[in-house]
């Protein structure tokens, strides 16, 4: 990887995809309310050409601005996975948002600035960059949470949001600034040097307070609070954003952190995050087994599923970053399709989230249930879906790096977790039918039956997917 003090080809993703945020500022400033149809269609082929220079093969790799940018094939993978996080969302929300007369064009801006700074985020070598590219990301996130200003729920959400994150990020710098005191350096790959056998009370209490910091944006134990308030009181395409792109974002950068800048203390960042993982995963099975709400329901899945891909982090070896990367691929193909089906439920122009709602839908609306069903036993992980294969694949690592606890304690979570997704599925099938829902949007239904077709196909053709990690995986060591 040859280093360039500034080289645009490097960063061009993030170079086009701030040009055209700035440029629809300025155009949705000058036009107003009328500003939205057209600012959320350039945005959602803004992303799509941004995804495209991702992963445009002929584009050259290397680290730029003085180290502080890293294009690999690990950014590669995982930008392009944010990116197809943000541009599903972009889409889903058109409908929602224009039903609930909230439509702005501020919405696909912020989106979009988001998304630049989880690209920073992905790429980042320094801590510097990772810390800008993460308040980038967050500062929309904050906005965004709060969208609709005049329903109590969603500003309480935003409100509560914005000050746990205000505090992780102090932890977060303050984490930084003793791991630069203690080893003279910002980048990646100096901290490693200046740490690699030496074990620095100075620099362990800064993992501390930097773990601490990551750990909140993919809300794990003991970091959760907001996650079940936030994505219940915020519009539906927004929690479909929150549980989806910023995710991959934070773990990204987590993985690359423990792997790249602490490779030689790893026995002591392993301890944090097995205890970590266990917590998220055992609050995630038990916490979401009392929910009717299906929104609040996703939020303790997603915090369990966090700690099943930190399983394979804690590995610490090459398959467990590979086991990772597939995990949150599948995860993001499982969220975005059963958010579809959330944004589906609808009765006489009014959004429905109660598990209730779904009572009989097998009878009412049986493509939608398949397509739904599909999704539950996925995330159930129930074999042979994609779903299970992702389990296997951390466990697997878990249990090649001699962490059988782990792996045990994996299993019995996954186990118990499976509860609340199959009681959605004989919700939908054995219970008697409440009244159908509206007719879903076009595009809902698209990336539901996309990603139920995505989970289907995993099983006959995971070497793409697999592969893929194994190259993404492969440059962090």
């Amino acid at each position: 990887m040859h280093e360039t003090a500034l080289s645009l080809p490097v960063v061009l993703p993030e170079a086009v995809l701030a040009l055209g945020t700035l440029l629809l500022v300025l155009y949705g400033a000058l036009r107003g309310e009328r500003a939205y149809s057209l600012v959320t269609e350039i945005s959602v082929a803004l992303l799509g050409i941004v995804f495209l220079i991702v992963v445009w093969k002929s584009r050259p790799m290397g680290i730029t601005f003085y180290g502080a940018l890293a294009d690999d094939p690990f950014t590669r993978f995982m930008s392009g996975l944010a990116l197809i996080g943000s541009l599903v969302t972009l889409l889903l929300s058109i409908e929602f948002m224009r039903s609930e007369r909230i439509a702005g064009f501020e919405f696909p801006v912020l989106i979009l600035l988001s998304t630049l700074g989880m690209l920073m985020l992905i790429a980042a070598s320094d801590f510097i960059a990772l810390y800008l590219g993460l308040e980038l990301m967050s500062l929309a996130l904050y906005v965004i949470a709060a969208f609709r200003r005049h329903d109590l729920r969603a500003t309480e959400a935003g409100l509560k949001y914005f000050v746990l994150g205000a505090l992780s990020s102090g932890m977060l710098l303050y984490g930084i600034s003793l791991i630069y005191g203690y080893s003279g350096s910002v980048r990646f790959s100096d901290v490693a040097a200046a740490v690699h056998d030496h074990h620095n009370l100075g620099v362990l209490f800064g993992l501390v307070f930097l773990l601490a910091g990551l750990a909140f944006k993919i809300s794990a134990v003991p970091f959760h609070m907001w996650t079940p308030d936030v994505y219940e009181g915020a519009p539906t395409p927004v929690t479909t954003f929150f549980a989806s792109a910023p995710k991959i974002a934070a773990m990204a950068v987590l993985v690359r952190v423990a792997f790249t800048a602490f490779p030689g203390i790893s026995s002591d960042w392993r301890q944090i995050l097995t205890f970590v993982s266990i917590a998220s995963m055992g609050l995630g099975a038990f916490a979401a087994i009392g929910q009717s709400n299906i929104k609040r329901l996703m939020a303790y899945s997603s915090i369990g599923h966090m700690g099943f891909a930190l399983v394979g982090l804690a590995a610490g070896t090459v398959e467990g970053a590979q086991s990772v990367i597939v995990y949150m691929s599948i995860y993001v193909v499982m969220t975005l399709g059963t958010f579809a089906a959330i944004l589906s439920m609808r009765r006489d122009g009014k959004a429905v989230e109660t598990i209730a709602d779904l009572a009989g839908l097998a009878r009412t609306d049986s493509q939608m249930a398949f397509f739904l069903a599909t999704m539950m036993f996925s995330l159930a992980g129930v074999p042979p879906l994609a779903g299970f294969f992702a389990k296997f694949y951390v466990f697997a690592a878990a249990i090649k790096a001699d962490l059988y606890g782990l792996a045990v304690i994996g299993v019995l979570a996954s186990a118990l977790g499976a509860y609340y997704y199959l009681r959605i599925v004989k919700v939908m099938y054995f219970d008697e039918p409440a009244r159908a829902f509206d007719r879903p949007g076009v595009v809902a239904r698209s990336v539901l039956a996309l990603a139920a077709l995505l989970i289907l196909a995993f099983m006959f053709a995971p070497s793409p997917l697999t592969n893929a990690a194994m190259a993404a995986a492969q440059t962090l060591f």
